[in-house]
């Protein structure tokens, strides 16, 4: 166990100053306190992800993608804020600790008001719980305002640009008709305080640590398609039989699963978080990717579904249903990183995988093909690796 995190098990002192953290510190690593926020993170997660994949079995189609890009948008954007001003100004104090308790309540009542916001497009307890948590982080950066001097316009431009951000969602409350106008509005604007803050001054963070909690954040989604794969395994030992088709989205999950796992840790991590701004868009580039990843898992509980014979949507749907978000997740990733690597191969193999991906939702068996294709990418980027370190050797 690392020295920070004795540290956090220890009694904290009740008011420290805020000043920001060593982005060079040695063994920072994720603290009991953020993996507890985490916790509440993942009661967002698997309800966004439910939700989906009631939508996608009464065919609701379109509006529940909307639905579901709009919820997962704001469970993603507050456990960003969050982990970003941890990595800068974690002082663990009795203040800020209460200050995060605040937002994990935040965090449990927008993950109340999910069914709504998918079943009746009713955001305000969504809207509620966010806003909370929105609001204990404006009282963070004023407290940085007060102690950390050479930062204090860029935390006064965080106070504010959140705060006139969650007045915005407010709102809406009063007048529910400017929901479609509000969140093609409100949730740019989110994503511009961030850039707009730090042209002030420049808040530091440390690469090691925000690569870590990011890392962390894609297990809590990819534990979406485990809890697929387990349910396919549970369908069998509950008596409803081993049937060809439940055997082949069973091998497929598997594979599908291993292989996201896979394709996201291979990544460099250096060059990505060596300066601010290159960081903020790596950081935006993982929306799309959590996204999709916690969609496939919807995805696969439908193939499930779909095998045991308690769904009829027919297997190019279901198909669909997997291969989309994959292929986002793909992309996404090479829009990441792949795109900027050396190896040519490289950067055509991801894209071509996407396609591939689209292809094979129209097969007979499109979760087992889908798996073995991403298999037969990771297989090529471990002997494209083995090429290269043999190289390096000779």
């Amino acid at each position: 166990m690392s020295q920070r995190t004795l540290r956090a098990t220890t009694h904290p002192r009740l008011v420290m100053p805020m000043r920001g953290r060593d982005p060079h510190e040695e063994e920072r690593a994720a603290t009991p306190l953020e993996l507890f926020f985490d916790l509440v993170a993942v009661v967002g997660v698997a309800f966004a992800a439910e939700r989906l994949h009631h939508a996608l079995i009464e065919g609701v189609g379109i509006g529940g993608l909307v639905s579901y890009a709009l919820v997962f948008f704001g469970i993603w954007w507050a456990w960003v804020n969050f982990t970003w001003f941890a990595s800068a100004y974690d002082n663990d104090d009795v203040v800020y600790r209460l200050s995060v308790l605040v937002v994990m309540t935040g965090a449990l009542v927008y993950a109340a008001g999910v069914p709504r916001a998918f079943d009746e497009r009713d955001f305000m307890l969504a809207v509620t719980g966010y806003v909370i948590m929105r609001i204990s982080l404006v009282t963070q950066w004023l407290r940085v305002a007060r102690d950390d001097p050479p930062r204090r316009g860029a935390a006064l431009r965080f106070a504010i640009g959140v705060a006139a951000c969650q007045l915005g969602w407010l709102s809406l409350l009063l007048v529910p008709s400017l929901w479609p106008v509000a969140w093609l509005v409100l949730v740019p604007a989110e994503l511009l305080v961030p850039v707009w803050a730090e042209r002030a001054a420049q808040t530091s963070f440390h690469a090691e640590h925000i690569a870590e909690r990011y890392g962390l954040f894609m297990i809590i989604v990819l534990a979406e398609s485990v809890l697929a794969s387990s349910l396919a395994i549970q369908t069998v030992l509950a008596g409803d039989g081993l049937t060809a088709e439940l055997v082949a989205v069973i091998v497929g999950s598997l594979l599908i699963v291993y292989a996201m796992w896979w394709i996201y840790f291979d990544r460099p991590e250096e060059h990505l978080l060596d300066s601010l701004p290159t960081a903020i868009v790596w950081s935006y580039l993982h929306l799309p990717i959590f996204a999709a990843v916690a969609a496939v898992g919807a995805g696969l509980v439908v193939a499930i579904e779909e095998a045991s014979g308690h769904a009829h949507l027919g297997w190019t749907a279901v198909g669909a249903a997997v291969a989309a978000p994959l292929a986002v997740y793909l992309l996404s990733l090479w829009a990441l990183y792949v795109r900027l690597l050396d190896d040519r191969v490289h950067r055509l193999m991801v894209p071509a995988t996407a396609v591939l991906v689209l292809v094979a939702a129209v097969s007979p068996s499109p979760v087992l093909l889908i798996g073995l294709i991403l298999a037969a990418l990771v297989t090529m980027k471990v002997v494209l690796r083995l090429r290269q370190h043999a190289h390096l050797l000779s």
